[in-house]
């Protein structure tokens, strides 16, 4: 028998095998088809998220979803969101009943939260603080290895002898007088005594600086001002955070690449006159007693959402390194001065004085009604609660 024809036999097979490859390695839907049959089903991890179908939640279960990192997406919320891709489950955080919906699952990131300024506070706090005690419970309960809690840098306190940045380490010396940092606080305790109380379970945390992307917070309305307050002798130092750098880090810690706790949000920090610079807004500086005591007094008579303790963090510094990320490889995507940017552009048209929205006829008789009035707000918010008495 011929060699030579055996020879040519299997050469012209292996040139249509290797022009077969080639054309089906530059069709889109081969390509793709190829990549969905060579995926090992028990690749990475089962994700679960809560809070998953708004806000931070939302954006990283469509993250993860689409990540070949990921083996299942478990998407848990009180309404079902509009990630396709997640098997959902439609159940409030605080119902034990969350732990059958947990086995299987290898990562849960508790995205839960109500941080909302005009939520009642007592509700706000038993929500919280019961969904991630309750979260911790079940996830231990099911066999779940690791929980990451997401609360903020606000935990650390912004005093006026902080180092600048502070280190990640750094005590946590916030009180519980700004808005939702007792319910962050509480949660954090949580997390440090859940491993002891559950060996096995290992909880990492998650501090982003000033968050920006569809947020609402105290930190966020100071913005929409018609001017930024100063208080005298204090030294604001501004640090935010995207949020979709926040996602890229809580995906970092679903996949285990940063654990432990880690501050998360763009490198270095803006002093307050780059901040007055890039926005154009100017300040209105007024001594501490002035603003503290006004804004304790409009607080306390339900004019404004935000408690005094909420001014801190707009005079004393509270920036925070990033260094652990970075160790582990993670860099922001984001610049303050691009966040600042993005900001400015999401509240263009808002008006809000001492932390509360005004419709734009308030808004402009506080902005005519002098200074120090159209800083704290008082004589559009005072009027606009006697309206509101007479119509009762």
């Amino acid at each position: 028998m011929d060699v030579t024809w055996y020879v040519r036999v299997i050469h012209v097979r292996m040139e249509d095998n290797r022009w077969r490859h080639l054309v089906s390695s530059r069709d889109p839907q081969v390509r793709a088809a190829r990549n969905r049959s060579t995926t090992h089903p028990s690749r990475g991890p089962v994700v679960a998220v809560t809070g998953a179908a708004t806000g931070v939640g939302d954006l990283l279960t469509r993250r993860l979803a689409e990540s070949e990192e990921i083996k299942q997406v478990i998407a848990i919320d009180e309404r079902r969101g509009d990630v396709s891709e997640a098997q959902w489950h439609l159940l409030d955080v605080r119902d034990p009943a969350i732990a059958e919906k947990l086995r299987g699952v290898d990562v849960v990131v508790h995205l839960a939260l109500d941080l909302d300024l005009e939520t009642d506070p007592a509700a706000r706090t038993a929500y919280n603080v019961r969904g991630a005690q309750t979260v911790l419970t079940a996830a231990a309960a099911a066999g779940v290895h690791r929980v990451v809690l997401c609360t903020s840098a606000m935990v650390y306190g912004a005093l006026p002898d902080n180092d600048i940045p502070l280190s990640e380490d750094a005590e946590l010396r916030a009180t519980a007088e700004a808005t939702g940092v007792g319910d962050l606080l509480e949660i954090e305790r949580l997390g440090r005594r859940a491993p002891r109380a559950h060996p096995g379970l290992n909880v990492t945390v998650v501090r982003p600086a000033i968050l920006v992307g569809g947020t609402d917070t105290a930190l966020t309305r100071y913005f929409e001002s018609p001017r930024l307050l100063v208080v005298a002798g204090s030294r604001p130092t501004w640090q935010f955070c995207h949020v979709d750098d926040l996602v890229s880090a809580l995906e970092y810690a679903a996949l285990e690449k940063a654990d432990g706790e880690f501050a998360v949000g763009c490198d270095g920090w803006l002093e307050q006159e780059e901040v007055e610079e890039l926005s154009g807004i100017r300040r209105m500086e007024l001594p501490s007693a002035v603003a503290l005591g006004a804004a304790a007094r409009l607080h306390r008579i339900g004019l404004t959402p935000s408690p005094a303790g909420d001014l801190a963090y707009t005079m004393h510094p509270w920036v925070v390194s990033v260094s652990r990320l970075h160790d582990a490889g993670w860099r922001p995507r984001w610049t303050n001065e691009e966040v600042l940017a993005a900001l400015l552009e999401e509240v263009e048209g808002r008006h809000t004085v001492a932390g509360r929205r005004l419709g734009r006829k308030d808004a402009t008789a506080a902005g005519a009604a002098g200074a120090t009035v159209a800083l704290l707000g008082t004589a559009a918010l005072v009027r606009r609660a006697r309206k509101a008495r007479r119509r009762l």
